[in-house]
Formats: structure tokens, C-alpha cells, sequence
């Protein structure tokens, strides 16, 4: 089976994706640094979690029960430069990592790749140039505004969540009328409890606080490290 790819350059989240793979709660693989640093030749044939934070997509993705080999991405790219918490700088953010994902995404051309960015004004707009990008390289997206209040929490938290299926993909053909990348490992599996890891706290933090230049948006709450992504 190949491992799946964590990127992360924060130390303490990337303490805390080994942690959840220790205890099981996430597919086992490996965990990198910067996205800067990643090449096709890490990535292709296999499960990728760029921005990974505290693991929510890789939990997600084994609570949806799709196998753990599955060559499915995902991507929430740092927030900060389009948050209304934020210093507003946009594209022109250091920050503004798509285009660094999206070269991945085109060298490598998963069937599946998904990710998240705040459902500002300027979220809005950098969603349109993502689906843009996507569909030159023959995916079909698709997009929807959620907020953290409609699944129970105590705040508002809006989000675009956004999907993206490659059109075609010999990998996505449908065999007992599911897609093999979607099939459960075995009847009743069960991805068990939300984890509890070792060292984590939420003690704040906003868009461009105390994680400013850390190359990513803080999506919840690192080990020992608290902090939100933007407060937008």
C-alpha cells in the first residue's frame, strides 16, 4: 500500500499528525515540511494532505470510509490573505499558496482532490481563479458554503468547501455502483472515536497573529498551540 503524504510546516501540528497516525486515527504515511519542497515523484499514485494541520481532512476521509490508499487529495490552502481578520494582501500575499498546489495537482492529476478556504468576499474570488484552474486540467468542481453553526458549534465559522473530480479518470469508473475510491474497507467498519492526542490546548489566536509567516492558515487548534485561521 502506499503511504500517504502529509505536508506540514508548522512542528507542533506535524507532531500531532504523527501522533493520530501512531494511535490509528489517520492513514499511515509520511509526514513533509514546506509544499515548496514537494515534487510529483512524492506525491503521484498516492493519498496527499498538503496543509495538512491537525488531520480534519484525513479523519474526515476515514470517517467517509474511503480506504486509506486511496490516491484522493486534499488542500485547504492557507487563509489569511483573503480572511476578513487578515492584513487583506490577497494574491499578493506570500501566503496565496494555490498556485505552488495547483502546479502539484497538474503534474501529478489526481481523480479526487479537495480542500476548504473562508467564504469572504475575497474567498469568493479566489475560488473562481481555483475552479478556473481545474477545469483547464479536466476536472468537474463543484462548491458549497457551510458554516461550523450547521454541524453544531457554538460559532458561525463560514467556509467554501470545494470539490474537484477528474473527468474521465479511469480510476473513477463505477464497478457494484460505487466508485472504488469511495467503497468502505469491509462491512460496518468502523472509523472509531474522535481522538484525544497528547499536548493539545486551544489557546487562541487569529489570521495573523502569533503564526504569522508560518506559510499556512492555522485551521484549528495545534498541539499546544491553540489558534483559528482567521475570525472571519
Amino acid at each position: 500500500m502506499n503511504p500517504a503524504v502529509y505536508s506540514e510546516i508548522d512542528p507542533h501540528a506535524a507532531e500531532w499528525l504523527r501522533q493520530l497516525q501512531r494511535a490509528g486515527h489517520i492513514a499511515p504515511g509520511v509526514v513533509l515540511g514546506d509544499i515548496h519542497g514537494l515534487a510529483a515523484a512524492d506525491l503521484v499514485g498516492r493519498p496527499v494532505h498538503l496543509f495538512a494541520g491537525i488531520g480534519g481532512w484525513p479523519r474526515a476521509f476515514r470517517l467517509a470510509g474511503i480506504p486509506d490508499d486511496a490516491p484522493v487529495w486534499s488542500g485547504s490552502c492557507p487563509c489569511q490573505p483573503f480572511s476578513v481578520a487578515g492584513r487583506g494582501g490577497g494574491v499578493d500575499d506570500v501566503r496565496h499558496l494555490w498556485p505552488v498546489m495547483r502546479r502539484l495537482v497538474a503534474e501529478c492529476l489526481p481523480p479526487v482532490v479537495v480542500g476548504e478556504q473562508v467564504a469572504s468576499a475575497a474567498g469568493r474570488l479566489w475560488l473562481d481563479t481555483v475552479r478556473l484552474d481545474l477545469e483547464a486540467l479536466g476536472y468537474a468542481v463543484g462548491a458549497a458554503d457551510l458554516c461550523a453553526a450547521g454541524v453544531g458549534a457554538p460559532h458561525i465559522r463560514q467556509r467554501l468547501f470545494w470539490g474537484a473530480v477528474r473527468v474521465g479518470d479511469p480510476r473513477l469508473q463505477r464497478r457494484d455502483g460505487l466508485h472504488p475510491l469511495l467503497r468502505p474497507e469491509a462491512p460496518g467498519w468502523d472509523a472509531g472515536p474522535v481522538p484525544e492526542v497528547a499536548g493539545s490546548s486551544c489557546d487562541g489566536g487569529l489570521a495573523d497573529g502569533p503564526s504569522v509567516g508560518r506559510g499556512r492558515g492555522r485551521e484549528g487548534c495545534a498541539p499546544g498551540r491553540g489558534g483559528v485561521g482567521d475570525a472571519g
